[in-house]
Order: C-alpha cells, then sequence, then structure tokens
C-alpha cells in the first residue's frame, strides 16, 4: 500500500498551515482546497510536494477534483468564529452549513474512507456545570455554532464500515502559525501587549478553553493513525486548560514583561466555555504537551523576529477584516 493521501480543506488557514507540512513529515501524500484568502503560507518546498486547489467549498466540480485519489479527509475550511459570521450570515450559512453534506457525500462517493470534522466546543453553548463532558446536551448561542452542531448530526449519518467518521470539538486554538490569526483571545492579549504594552480586557470572568496549535495539529496526525474502531462515530472534546480571560492577561503580562499594563471594561459578552477533555484522554491517549505560556512564548518570538509584520493594521490577521477587504460572497 502506498502512502496515504490526505485532503485538508482550509489547509491555507490558522491551523492548516501548521498541520499539512506535518503531514509532509509524516509519509502523507497532502492535497489542500483552500480560497487562498490570506495569500500564500506555504514555503516553497512545501508548495512543491502538496497538490494545491485554490477553490471554494462550494464549488461541486473543484471539490470533485480535489478529492481524487484521497484516501481521509480533514474538514478545516469554514467561516471561522462568531463575530466573523456575523459579518455575513449568508455567507457564513452557505459555507459552514449548505456545503457539509455535498462535501460528505461526494467524499464517499469518491472511495474515501476516513473523514474527520472539525467542530467546536462552542456548541455547548453556556453550561453552569464544572465539567462540560461530551454527552450533556448541545445548546449553541449562534449561528455559527448551531451550523457545526446540525454538521456534526449530518456526519453522523454517514458512518459506515467503509467511511469512518470522526467529529472533535476543540477548544480555542493559540499560538503561532504562518497564517497567523490575531482574532483569538490568547493572541489577540499577546499581541497588544507586546506591541502596545497594555492590554484590555471585556469582563474578564468569562472562562475560555484554550490548546496550543501544536497539540491540535498532533491530534490531527494521531486520529488518521489509530484503527478506524477505536473513532469511528466518536464525538471527542479537545482541549487543555480552561481559564478566565483576566488570567489569560495576567499569563500574557508575565511572559511579556510586568510593564505591561492591564485594563478592564465591562463586557456584554456572556460567552464562557469550559469543556472536560478526560474521554479523549483515557479513549485515544491524547495528552496535550503545551500550554498557554508556551504559545504567548511562541508569538513572542515571532514578533520579536520580524514574521509579523503590521501586526496591528493589516487585515490578514483578522478574519472579519480580511473579508471586508476581498468582499467575499
Amino acid at each position: 500500500m502506498g502512502k496515504q493521501h490526505i485532503l485538508v480543506t482550509g489547509g491555507a488557514g490558522y491551523v492548516g498551515a501548521v498541520l499539512v507540512p506535518k503531514l509532509l513529515a509524516a509519509g502523507y501524500q497532502v492535497s489542500v482546497l483552500d480560497l487562498m484568502l490570506y495569500g500564500q503560507v506555504f514555503e516553497p518546498e512545501v508548495l512543491n510536494q502538496i497538490r494545491l486547489f485554490k477553490g471554494d467549498l462550494r464549488d461541486t466540480e473543484c471539490v470533485a477534483k480535489a478529492l481524487e485519489g484521497v484516501d481521509a479527509v480533514i474538514h478545516l475550511a469554514c467561516i471561522s468564529n462568531d463575530p466573523s459570521f456575523e459579518l455575513d450570515p449568508q455567507l457564513g450559512k452557505s459555507i459552514n452549513l449548505d456545503a457539509f453534506e455535498p462535501l460528505v457525500q461526494a467524499s464517499k462517493s469518491a472511495g474515501v474512507q476516513r473523514f474527520i470534522y472539525a467542530s467546536s466546543s462552542s456548541v455547548y453553548g453556556v453550561k453552569q456545570t464544572p465539567n462540560v463532558t461530551e454527552d450533556l446536551p448541545l445548546e449553541p448561542l449562534t449561528d455559527y455554532s448551531r451550523f457545526k452542531a446540525d454538521c456534526e448530526k449530518i456526519l453522523n449519518r454517514y458512518q459506515s464500515d467503509d467511511f469512518t467518521c470522526l467529529t472533535l470539538r476543540p477548544a480555542t486554538v493559540c499560538g503561532f502559525s504562518p497564517r497567523l490569526r490575531l482574532d483569538v483571545v490568547v493572541n489577540i492579549l499577546s499581541c497588544q501587549a507586546f506591541y502596545k504594552g497594555e492590554i484590555t480586557i471585556f469582563g474578564g470572568n468569562q472562562l475560555r478553553p484554550n490548546l496550543h496549535i501544536e497539540d491540535m495539529t498532533d491530534l490531527y496526525l494521531l486520529v488518521l493513525q489509530l484503527p478506524k474502531q477505536q473513532i469511528a462515530g466518536k464525538i471527542y472534546n479537545a482541549g487543555y486548560e480552561n481559564i478566565k480571560v483576566s488570567e489569560i492577561a495576567e499569563r500574557v503580562r508575565s511572559v511579556m514583561g510586568e510593564h505591561v499594563t492591564l485594563h478592564t471594561k465591562p463586557s456584554d459578552d456572556n460567552r464562557s466555555y469550559h469543556i472536560s477533555s478526560e474521554k479523549i484522554q483515557a479513549e485515544l491517549g491524547f495528552k496535550p504537551k503545551f500550554g498557554i505560556e508556551q504559545a504567548i512564548r511562541d508569538l513572542k518570538a515571532a514578533f520579536e523576529s520580524g514574521k509579523v509584520p503590521n501586526a496591528l493594521t493589516d487585515p490578514r490577521y483578522y478574519n472579519i477584516k480580511t473579508m471586508q477587504a476581498v468582499g467575499l460572497k
């Protein structure tokens, strides 16, 4: 049997830009389907080894071409996070929900054996219980998280002996990526601290589950290698630390320097998420190796070495600003 061929939808995005080189290093053949809204994120040696389809998830012909010869799909492509989604709800629905079932059907028809879906831990909504486990009811608060939950149900219907379906509900991913996002909490606060010497937090008591981008991408490699009986039809939370936004700010200051000042403003944002990741550790042996401090240190090193030019102003680091700039429809 030759090298397994993996299609990563959204492979030039924040997580994909770290995942794709890892897949190549692990000996996989890789195809990427991505709109490439944020520019070319791959080094030439990576670009030379992948099949890159610059295209839209809603373009069935492009999807069919990208699926040729593919053994497994890691589906990352979506309009990410609540604010970007609210910018254009119809666009978000067309990509995050309407295009999902056709992709799953096309994957199955093309002979794909394994489909790994990146859902979100936001599908639970706000829970009072201290341990948010996978068996709790989903109470999504926004269209973004509602459609993530809908897609989980759709995927579950396609699980079969020859089509292994797995849903992961990641925490908020943090840390450096060649396609960096500075609109997720750890990264935002790190950027503010480094470039402004101050951090503004809104509220601060909201809990956020976080996961280092290296752990997130290692998890995708792990679930590609596990026997199908271990993951077929399963759903797993994937997180590490559930901590308050105010505590994240304190950790950022401890890494960036005590000169950083903290400002707190009131907020009407009641999204407070916390998840239990005990099941994935017990059943799959997944235990994160990196923490929030490591993500902050990695970001600091990237800022210091000039890898993030114009961090405060360039729209490519901010999903909403880029979508507005390109007029995506």
